[in-house]
């Protein structure tokens, strides 16, 4: 049951660290990581697949934009969502490979919504470029303990 707890702690860290809301799931991720009880794939692979998850509700928000945009509880202010959409235009698709941005990849996962990239598209590149931030977390963790 311990197991399961972990694992589903991780996720909601991981889908929650994706949307408007503050969270860091590197730290729990590390946290898991150093306890040496859980196998290394299979904690990559839940962050990275909930990080994922996460952050296409972001890309559901974007579908929306156009009539949230100018609200004060929206997570993108209108100069970063057009700075966005100003950067997605100039690099497509490819610019999800950076969605892990601390600063920068919310607006460019909102702005893949407002563009209307395709989901499956959205959801591969977002996977790879999520999977090599957390793997490069784990072997930064890995290689420092």
């Amino acid at each position: 049951m311990l197991d399961l707890a972990a694992y589903m702690g991780l996720f909601s860290a991981a889908f929650i660290a994706a949307t408007i809301f503050p969270m860091q799931s590197e730290a729990i991720l590390v946290g898991l990581i150093l306890t040496g009880k859980y196998p290394l794939a299979g904690l990559l692979l839940v962050a990275t697949v909930g990080n994922t998850l996460g952050t296409a509700v972001n890309w559901f928000i974007g579908r929306g934009v156009e009539q949230f945009r100018d609200r004060r509880w929206f997570p993108v202010t209108p100069e970063k969502l057009d700075k966005a959409q100003a950067w997605y235009r100039k690099y497509g698709k490819w610019s999800l490979l950076l969605s892990w941005l601390p600063v920068g990849g919310d607006a460019i996962t909102v702005a893949a919504g407002v563009l209307k990239e395709p989901l499956p598209v959205f959801l591969i590149l977002v996977f790879i470029g999520k999977g090599i931030r957390y793997l490069v977390v784990a072997a930064a963790t890995l290689s420092l303990f």
